[in-house]
């Protein structure tokens, strides 16, 4: 696995690690100590796909990506899709696309569903609104996560008590949780 490095307008692409730090070596301000010599070998020899980008003072950085490329040429002419996890042909999928896979996986079933949302809460004392937590549960029939999401979410939205303007989260967020029980009839779940 080759590395692109850039620094400002200053870039290459390196074959070898030690390549890399005589390049890294060359910036001006920059005085890398042992331990970064070290932590850069460790990170250029692992199996770490990630992009890595190294503190050279406050806000400058330089970034560090593997690549399959072996010119400068190759890697901007062929960009992205020169980066990839080591003998594979194909870019690491990014964890945004994983997530929005699964929720819009058809699964018919029974799901349970937790939605954690700002509802607004009309405060006497003050005669203002505030934000409040509030986790709502419900074991439902739907289509696929995304399907459970929007019915959980248009209960809330029916019910008298919660006011409007409560913000519901993002489904792809930590926000929302969903467990698919399966395709028993409710009545026969051991809940």
């Amino acid at each position: 696995m080759n590395l692109y490095i850039r620094f400002f307008d200053d870039e290459r692409v390196v074959t070898t690690t030690e390549e890399a730090l005589e390049f890294i070596h060359t910036f001006q301000g920059f005085n890398p100590t042992k331990d970064f010599d070290d932590d850069f070998r460790k990170y250029a020899e692992s199996d770490v796909v990630y992009p890595k980008r190294y503190k050279v003072r406050p806000r400058v950085y330089f970034i560090v990506i593997k690549t399959t490329a072996t010119t400068l040429e190759e890697f901007k002419a062929n960009g992205r899709n020169q980066t990839s996890n080591p003998g594979e042909g194909t870019p690491a999928p990014r964890p945004k696309d994983i997530i929005v896979n699964k929720l819009l996986e058809e699964r018919p079933g029974w799901y349970e569903g937790t939605i954690n949302f700002k509802r607004v809460v009309f405060l006497p004392e003050t005669g203002k609104c505030d934000y409040f937590d509030t986790s709502f549960s419900a074991i439902l029939k739907a289509w696929s996560p995304m399907d459970c999401y929007n019915r959980l979410v248009d209960y809330i939205h029916q019910r008298e008590d919660i006011d409007e303007r409560s913000q519901m989260p993002s489904p792809k967020g930590r926000n929302f949780i969903f467990h698919y029980i399966g395709l028993k009839p409710l009545s026969s779940l051991n809940i």
